[in-house]
Formats: C-alpha cells, sequence, structure tokens
C-alpha cells in the first residue's frame, strides 16, 4: 500500500503543476518529492504524470488515479477529525467497569453529573466485583481497589493511600461488644464476601511497625460487597471494607469504625487503561472529575 506523504505530494503536485511547489508545500526538497512520486508509479505499474524539462501534465491513468486519491484523503481526514473530536469528551461511547458497592451508591450519581456536562457522551456502566479483562472485555477503563495485577495496565491514581476499614452497627456492638484489637476480631461475627472466586476471611491490620492477620468467620457469605455493607447495616456482624464504601455510613453514624489506631490493609484506588494510547482527553476528564468527587467523600 502506498504511504500518505506519498499520495499527499501525488495531489498536490497534480493541483501546483510542479513537483517544486508541491515539495514547498509540504516542507520537503524537490528531489524527496520526485523520488516519492517514482516510488509511487512504480508500484503501480502506471505512468501517472508526463514530465519534460519545460512542463508537466496527468496522464489518463494519472487522471482517473487522482479522484480515487482525493477520496481516500478526504476519508482519512474526517475519520481523524472525528476521532479529535471524541477524545475532547464531546461524544462518543465510554465503557466504565466499577464495583458494585462503590458503583451503585457513589459513582451513579456522578456519572449524572459527567453525563451533564458531556450530554454527547454515550455511557455503558458495569458493575461487578470481580474484575472485567480489559484486553478481552467491552470495557475501555476499569475503577478498581488494588494494586494492579497485570503490569501493562496504565493507572491513574485517585486515592493512592486509601484502605480498607473494619465497622459495625451501633446496634450490633451495644449487642456483642467492641472487639479491642484485631484478634478480638475472630470472637465476633464478620460479614464476608468473595473476592476473585474465594471468601475474603483473612483481615490485615497494620499499626506502626506491627502487623496482624486475623481469620474470621460468619454466617453470612455473599458475591456482591454492596450487600455485605447492607447486613452490616442491619446489624449482622462486623463488616471489613474500602473506606470509599462506608465513608457516608460513617458520616451519618450508621456504621462505626473499629480499632482506633490499627489500620486496615492498603487499598489504592485507581483508574485503569488496557494503554497509554487510550488515555484520550474524554479518559483523563474523566479521572479528573472522580477524583475530585472520591477526595470530598474521604479525605
Amino acid at each position: 500500500m502506498s504511504s500518505i506523504l506519498d499520495l499527499e505530494i501525488f495531489v498536490r503536485t497534480a493541483d501546483a503543476g510542479s513537483i517544486s511547489a508541491a515539495a514547498r508545500s509540504l516542507g520537503l526538497t524537490a528531489a524527496a518529492a520526485s523520488i516519492a512520486l517514482k516510488r509511487l508509479e512504480t508500484r503501480l505499474g502506471s505512468r501517472l504524470l508526463a514530465r519534460s524539462t519545460r512542463s508537466m501534465r496527468l496522464t489518463e491513468e494519472g487522471r482517473r488515479y487522482l479522484e480515487s486519491v482525493r477520496l481516500a484523503l478526504a476519508t482519512l481526514e474526517d475519520g481523524e477529525l472525528a476521532l479529535k473530536q471524541q477524545s475532547l469528551g464531546l461524544a462518543g461511547v465510554l465503557q466504565l467497569s466499577a464495583p458494585s458497592d462503590f458503583g451503585r451508591n457513589a459513582l451513579l450519581p456522578w456519572l449524572d453529573e459527567f453525563k451533564a456536562e458531556h450530554p454527547q457522551l454515550r455511557l455503558q456502566l458495569r458493575l461487578d466485583d470481580r474484575h472485567a479483562d480489559l484486553f478481552r472485555d467491552a470495557v475501555d477503563v476499569a475503577l478498581r481497589f488494588g494494586v494492579p495485577e497485570d503490569s501493562s495496565l496504565v493507572a491513574l491514581p485517585i486515592l493512592p493511600g486509601h484502605r480498607r476499614i473494619a465497622c459495625a452497627s451501633p446496634a450490633y456492638l451495644a449487642r456483642c461488644g467492641v472487639p479491642q484489637n484485631p484478634e478480638a476480631l475472630a470472637g465476633h461475627s464478620a460479614l464476608l464476601y468473595l473476592r476473585n472466586g474465594q471468601p475474603y476471611d483473612r483481615w490485615r491490620f497494620s499499626r506502626g511497625s506491627e502487623t496482624r492477620e486475623v481469620l474470621v468467620r460468619g454466617d453470612y457469605l455473599c458475591d456482591d460487597g454492596e450487600v455485605a455493607r447492607r447486613w452490616a447495616l442491619a446489624g449482622h456482624g462486623i463488616v471489613y471494607k474500602a473506606r470509599l464504601d462506608v465513608a457516608e455510613d460513617i458520616r451519618a453514624g450508621r456504621l462505626v469504625p473499629l480499632l482506633g489506631d490499627w489500620q486496615g490493609e492498603p487499598a489504592p484506588f485507581n483508574l485503569l487503561c488496557p494503554h497509554r494510547l487510550q488515555v484520550s482527553q474524554r479518559v483523563r476528564l474523566l479521572h479528573s472529575f472522580v477524583l475530585q468527587r472520591c477526595r470530598a467523600l474521604c479525605p
């Protein structure tokens, strides 16, 4: 296939009637433009331009080919313009994956605001606690907790210092007591959910240089993080969740944070893209938007 530059040189030469003029308009030397035309003619096996020392004209083959080249270049220009418009966040489809609890309770109303700012943008949202495969699934970007398992993914940080937190409802704590250290959690009802298909029943905490890992048990297990949070609100036990998921409940007094100066395990929150070339302006606008709201919700 001929290069776009060779085709552009051919069109400019036909319009200007001069290789030198075409070369100047493209910032090339006349020699380079002449070589490009010869390369194009050799590939096609046809003379496109009849040249002499004093004049130049299109051959019959050149006239027929010129119209096809004009159409091809115009189509390419239209395609580039469409992509540039989409990259500005003004139009196009944005396919987004997010965790279930955060997605339903925080992200959904935020996306209403984002859509109002960019009314021509079409949103496709996938809520699932199982990680979407950004290379196989119909997803452009994903919001995820934790360190990315695939180092080839591009991570745009939102809350790099974010952590998990153990909490329970006032009613449960009044009934069952308040655990004073991580080991005490083993004697309480833990509200469990699946992570990567396995029960998340080993809760980790740190305090300075100390670390603790506690194996917890409970009568409640689900495959949806939001359900575990609702069980906690209903007073069924203690939940170990991303702080973002329970920030509003803690602020409103519906849940009480536990263990004082013991910190839950790190759960950095990122916006992930499969490739750096896909970090478009549209994606950057979404990243900035979500970052601002996450920092307001969970300073």
